[in-house]
């Protein structure tokens, strides 16, 4: 990462296992998002209606973002703060559960609307977010392309803060590395 860009949150998920700054905050079993986010007493009815990337996404950048008592962007305005994702899979699941509804019938009622830039929208809406967006999809997580893209974001197009990482979902397990990049000025 060039210098003057400082990562100073992160959080992974994965083998039933979340942890923030390096700290586990919860390790289950079996873990799914609906347990992260009762969990972390989140708050967001809309978050019934989301596909498992859109949950995993918006469980883990709560996780993120939310210190003990407020929101790490508090200070920063909400058109300055960008979100850089990738994944492999992107909503891969629901599309082929909703191909295994069709072998009965191919209803309109079933459909889901996937796409895994969603995942960004909702983000977006829960947090206020109005920066730059971009979903990269890619075979692996490739730090090096995505620090690029932060560094972009921040050095070049004029926001202050990028929320980014991996957010991946296959057969229902989450693979999560995301981290809050700022702008030192």
């Amino acid at each position: 990462m060039k210098s003057g860009i400082t990562s100073i949150h992160s959080v992974r998920i994965k083998d039933q296992q979340v942890t923030r700054n390096g700290v586990v905050v919860l390790a289950e079993p079996t873990i799914d998002a609906t347990a992260v986010y009762r969990s972390i007493s989140m708050n967001y009815p809309k978050f019934f209606k989301m596909d498992s990337l859109c949950k995993w996404a918006m469980v883990a950048a709560e996780c993120l973002l939310k210190d003990a008592e407020d929101y790490c962007y508090a200070s920063i305005e909400k058109t300055n703060i960008a979100m850089v994702l990738m994944t492999r899979n992107g909503c891969i699941d629901v599309d082929k559960k909703y191909w295994e509804t069709t072998a009965a019938i191919a209803s309109p009622a079933l459909f889901v609307y996937t796409l895994p830039n969603i995942m960004l929208g909702e983000i977006s809406i829960k947090h206020g977010f109005k920066g730059e967006q971009l979903t990269l999809v890619s075979n692996q997580y490739d730090k090096d392309l995505l620090q690029f893209w932060v560094s972009d974001v921040l050095q070049n197009r004029g926001m202050k803060a990028c929320l980014a990482g991996w957010v991946d979902v296959e057969n229902d397990k989450a693979s999560i590395a995301l981290d809050w990049y700022v702008q030192e000025t």
